[in-house]
Formats: structure tokens, C-alpha cells, sequence
């Protein structure tokens, strides 16, 4: 993952208040995008 797709990924859950800066530093690039997918991407499923 590109460092500015990271930055925009992580000031996202930032906004989210899910983590705090101290935990997110620790992740790595596919945790980052995970949570991000966890917390941001809509699904199908959502509009069941």
C-alpha cells in the first residue's frame, strides 16, 4: 500500500475513534485495510 493511501486509511479510523494513533502505528499495511474495510466499505448485506 502506497504511505498516502495508508495516511488517508488511518486518519479515517482516527475520525472513527476505533483506535488511537499508539495502536494504529503498530499495525501493519493488511491490518490497516482490513479495519478500514471493516469500518468503511459498504456490503450488499447492508441493504438486506
Amino acid at each position: 500500500m502506497s504511505q498516502l493511501a495508508r495516511e488517508s486509511k488511518v486518519k479515517d479510523l482516527l475520525k472513527k475513534q476505533k483506535f488511537n494513533q499508539k495502536e494504529i502505528s503498530a499495525m501493519t499495511d493488511p491490518q490497516i485495510e482490513y479495519y478500514h474495510w471493516l469500518y468503511f466499505e459498504d456490503s450488499v448485506y447492508d441493504y438486506m
